[in-house]
């Protein structure tokens, strides 16, 4: 019986494969939307390298927290905390950063939201509080934490740090660009430049997600398809979701339950601190609220995603996305309005199929509504412009939603030799 649990995931099947497809032929999708919103709404920020670039470096932090959530929540451990141990690794990359540099910041980060990983282990797994109290406590006491070291350590001023901030980071980490695309001369620049339908559309999405690459941005990427292989490719990633499914069945198969989750919440600290370095590196500084919810919209991004990898990150690079055009051009915000009515009217005809009218009723009006403000308004107020990143999330999210099936012990009391 224990062998049962040491075999990895089968190899992908013919299903499997259907699947990847039908993903490339979304992202083929999305991308002919783009370049068409472009040239309709004579907007090329939509396409823009630089808008891309930003997308990768707001919506990695995002990714990190949901990453984060899917190890405690794949180990039946619902993680409410995720953004006070973002606010943690905040305060650990300013600190660590400013000393020794950009490297130090990771792992300082790292290790601070493990703690804040550790805590949230401590109460839920050892003592069995309630997991969303837990949580919700440790994103009040983070920020304490991160205010009363702050004043410990940045109390006489003479760093340049403050009761609100840190220091500046110490150096730069080096960047990358993906050879034969964005090194030497800047093929991709010139294509760009011309506007030319679908193809400087497809030179600036290249160019920005390829050029001047931080490689903490890129290690961070790679963290989740290395996550999908650990949870979905090998033992420990079977023991860990078989406590999120049937923690006393796991038990009975000679599963450290308790270890299993201990090890997963560390997990989940470890990558909602790494999300809070990268955005520390963002500003190259820690400011107090620099999470800015954050860590609730990875949490949202992993739900989105069903508890899978490549959804959460799906849904990261939507608000990423959002949030970079919102910063690179207000004006270009107008055509994201005309992009979001055309997505929700192709989410209006998927409910219908479905048999779910008042979903795809409710993305009618909001789909007839955003195109009848494109069509009349030239220019955003900055309040709204501000709230488009949420407002396009939540719109997409909530109304594209699917069937979801979280773990199915994800946020229940474990108790070795106790009944369900």
């Amino acid at each position: 019986m224990t062998l049962a649990l040491e075999k990895p995931a089968p190899a992908p099947t013919a299903k499997t494969r259907t699947g990847r497809g039908r993903i490339w032929l979304i992202l083929a999708v999305i991308f002919v939307l783009l370049a068409v919103v472009r040239a309709v709404a004579s907007q090329p920020a939509l396409t823009s390298s630089s808008t891309f670039s930003a997308m990768l470096i707001l919506a990695v932090p995002i990714g990190m927290a949901a990453l984060g959530g899917l190890f405690a929540e794949r180990a039946g451990v619902v993680n409410i905390g995720l953004e006070g141990m973002m606010i943690l690794g905040t305060w650990g990359a300013g600190w660590a950063g400013y000393q020794w540099g950009p490297f130090a910041a990771v792992i300082a980060a790292a290790i601070f939201g493990a703690l804040g990983g550790l805590l949230h282990a401590v109460a839920t797994v050892t003592f069995g509080v309630d997991h969303i109290v837990s949580g919700v406590a440790i994103n009040i006491l983070a920020e304490g934490i991160a205010r009363f070291l702050s004043e410990v350590v940045y109390a006489g001023g003479d760093s340049g740090g403050g009761v609100t901030q840190s220091p500046p980071i110490k150096g730069d980490a080096p960047t990358l660009s993906l050879p034969l695309l964005s090194s030497g001369p800047d093929l991709l620049g010139d294509l760009e430049s011309t506007r030319w339908f679908l193809l400087s559309d497809a030179a600036g999405i290249l160019r920005g997600l390829t050029s001047g690459l931080s490689v903490i941005v890129i290690f961070a990427l790679l963290l989740i398809p290395f996550s999908w292989w650990l949870l979905w490719r090998t033992a420990f990633g079977l023991r860990l979701r078989a406590c999120g499914e049937n923690p006393w069945a796991a038990d009975s198969l000679g599963v450290p339950v308790y270890r299993m989750k201990y090890f997963a919440l560390l997990i989940s600290g470890s990558l909602a601190g790494i999300g809070g370095a990268l955005l520390v590196f963002v500003a190259n500084i820690y400011r107090e609220g620099q999470t800015g919810g954050r860590g609730f919209i990875g949490l949202a991004a992993m739900i989105f995603g069903n508890w899978r990898p490549g959804g959460l990150a799906a849904g990261a690079g939507l608000f990423g996305y959002a949030d970079a055009l919102q910063l690179r051009s207000q004006a270009a915000v107008t055509g994201l309005l005309l992009l979001v009515a055309i997505v929700l009217v192709g989410v209006t005809v998927w409910q219908t199929r479905k048999g779910k009218l008042v979903q795809a009723g409710i993305a009618a009006v909001f789909a007839v509504g955003l195109f009848l403000l494109w069509l009349t308004v030239d220019q955003l107020p900055s309040e709204f412009v501000f709230f488009t990143p949420h407002l396009t999330t939540l719109l997409v999210l909530s109304l594209a939603s699917q069937r979801l099936r979280m773990p199915a012990a994800d946020g229940l009391r474990y108790r070795r030799g106790e009944d369900k």
